[in-house]
């Protein structure tokens, strides 16, 4: 894509979040987003394996797992500005971290953490492992259901999770305030054990 091409799909976009570099994400006038990713080393996977391709890919693996996730519209290499882009559908609905913050009823907030507890159980039994997996990135759709966004770093294995990679990944929502009483840790390492057993 040429820049000017770019500059025209993106006229009147507001900029939902920016660097030093720029713009990185934007939301454009009919509702859809665009999320920019510059490479940060000249020698890097991303030059092989740019990451607006990894999100564009693990969207079409969280979809054919029945995850609600972005819809990809188009991936392209902004010619001119070292940017590689995914212009993208977003998902409907609102972080639980949004939903936090906001403040729940007791009640609401125990359902919530329970849901989320299986959703996390979902995706390791999935094979989907998530570095970045925390409430900033898990949204509920108006359907009630958990979904994902922002998942460049995300990986899909052909084999359930066992429990060294389920419990690495809830290192991150165990380091965050707020966030690491949201998921039973002792729930989700016993469905690992369980599935292990084959019971």
């Amino acid at each position: 894509m040429t820049q000017q091409d770019f500059l025209a799909l993106s006229e009147g976009a507001r900029r939902l979040e920016s660097d030093g570099f720029g713009p990185k994400v934007l939301a454009l006038a009919d509702g859809t987003m665009i999320k920019l990713f510059r490479r940060k080393r000249l020698i890097s996977s991303a030059a092989l394996f740019p990451y607006a391709s990894r999100f564009a890919r693990n969207a079409q693996k969280l979809h054919q797992l029945g995850i609600p996730a972005p819809v990809v519209i188009q991936v392209a290499r902004i010619d001119g500005m070292a940017r590689d882009m995914v212009h993208y559908r977003p998902l409907p609905g609102e972080t639980l971290r949004e939903l936090l913050e906001a403040g729940l009823a007791a009640e609401r907030l125990q359902a919530l953490k329970a849901q989320f507890t299986r959703f996390v159980i979902r995706l390791h039994d999935a094979g989907v492992y998530f570095r970045s997996l925390h409430l900033g990135n898990v949204v509920l759709t108006p359907e009630g259901e958990l979904g994902l966004i922002d998942f460049s770093d995300l990986r899909v294995y052909p084999w359930r999770l066992g429990s060294y990679l389920r419990a690495r990944n809830m290192r991150r929502l165990q380091g965050i305030d707020r966030e690491r009483e949201w998921f039973d840790r002792a729930v989700v390492l016993a469905a690992a054990r369980k599935r292990r057993g084959g019971h």
